[in-house]
């Protein structure tokens, strides 16, 4: 009967220590510093296309607009 137990308890404890293993593992990280995570951060970001510049020239025209428009009521009050 104690044997059953110590081999039970020995499953478990073996189960235990494989699982400890296990987390221990997640936790290990690929990148040795932050600078090389960074970079591989910004590569991966620059191949999804988030860093590219805006098609849309409306920005730009609205900026003109304002200019003009704030250089024309100048003009007007002057």
């Amino acid at each position: 009967m104690s044997t059953i137990r110590n081999q039970k308890a020995h499953t478990a404890l073996m189960s235990l220590e494989a699982a400890a293993r296990a987390a221990r593992g997640g936790f290990a990280c690929m990148f040795s510093t932050s600078d090389e995570y960074e970079t591989a951060l910004i590569t991966e970001r620059r191949a999804q296309g988030r860093y590219d510049r805006p098609k849309s020239r409306w920005p730009v025209v609205m900026f003109v607009g304002c200019v003009l428009l704030v250089a024309g009521t100048v003009l007007l009050l002057n």
